[in-house]
């Protein structure tokens, strides 16, 4: 039976444990992978830039022994000319094996699993969701920390238009005892249905601040990202608030010692370089970490739809 991933909450919490002890086994013994996908192929529409999550579909695939076709902007593909969404579905279903799609619009990734005959993974659709960055997200807190329960998770940055925040808030609050900080400047906090649907429903304890300085003696896990320049529709308020957050070496200073930084990346200015060395950044591991999920993804996708 085809399935797909459109949002994390697509998963159960074994699913996503499952997920990992693959990821974690590919870790181990990537030989035992390299030729799994012979044959296969996946398509990488990419209606939107990326350079990470693109890349890494493609590694995944290549690195299972599998082939990759798709384009990386909407350009140079049909829907230049018009060509909707589920009829795009349709037609790359007659190419590929299973497709991993990036889209400017909200819901556009469920369009295509609607209409498409193969599994669709959602790359990350405007605003809304970014499963498979949450998926390198687990995998990076669960090897950290080793587990991924009774944590106070600091959220910093951009909480309104980032869909990698709405993914993880979404996965996380699955798992005992977790504690959510959300820092944001006040016009980019959290979307009130993320709070109404999620947190509130489930009765997950969660504080809003405008100071990271405050709040940075507990959090366990800090999350930062970036004030997206994308999703303005006033240049002047993207400029006015993209400084909001930095972190330097001394806004650590009174941070945990086995705090974990993490970024979903591309960085701008919010972390310095500096604190590239520190023991405690995370964010490029959590690039490597994505790729060994998006191998499971697909191995588990493929498997569930019969082609593998």
């Amino acid at each position: 039976m085809k399935r797909s991933l459109i949002a994390i909450q697509d998963f159960s919490v074994e699913e996503l444990q499952e997920l990992m002890d693959t990821a974690n086994d590919i870790i181990a013994n990537p030989a035992k992978y390299s030729e799994l996908c012979r044959g296969k192929k996946i398509a990488t529409l990419f209606f939107e830039p990326s350079t990470r999550t693109r890349l890494s579909f493609e590694a995944a695939m290549l690195e299972l022994g599998g082939a990759v076709i798709g384009f990386s902007e909407a350009q140079s593909s049909s829907a230049a000319k018009g060509e909707s969404v589920a009829d795009t579905a349709k037609v790359i279903s007659c190419y590929a094996d299973i497709i991993a799609m990036r889209h400017p619009k909200e819901g556009a990734p469920l369009v295509a699993a609607m209409n498409a005959s193969i599994p669709v993974i959602n790359a990350g659709d405007g605003g809304h969701n970014h499963p498979t960055q949450t998926l390198a997200d687990l995998l990076t807190i669960y090897r950290e920390k080793g587990h991924l329960g009774n944590l106070t998770v600091g959220i910093c940055g951009d909480l309104k238009f980032g869909r990698t925040v709405h993914s993880l808030i979404a996965a996380l609050s699955r798992y005992e005892g977790v504690r959510f900080v959300l820092i944001s400047p006040e016009e980019l906090k959290l979307p009130s249905y993320v709070k109404k649907e999620i947190l509130k429903a489930k009765g997950i304890p969660y504080v809003q601040t405008t100071d990271l300085e405050a709040v940075m003696p507990e959090l366990d896990i800090l999350y930062m990202t970036r004030v997206q320049r994308e999703r303005f529709f006033n240049e002047e308020d993207y400029l006015r608030l993209k400084d909001s957050y930095i972190l330097t070496p001394d806004r650590l200073y009174n941070a945990k010692t086995d705090l974990c930084i993490m970024h979903p990346l591309p960085r701008v200015n919010e972390i310095s370089v500096a604190i590239d060395d520190d023991p405690r950044a995370c964010y490029f591991k959590q690039v490597l970490y994505g790729k060994y999920m998006r191998m499971a993804l697909i191995l588990k996708l493929l498997k569930e739809a019969g082609t593998l």
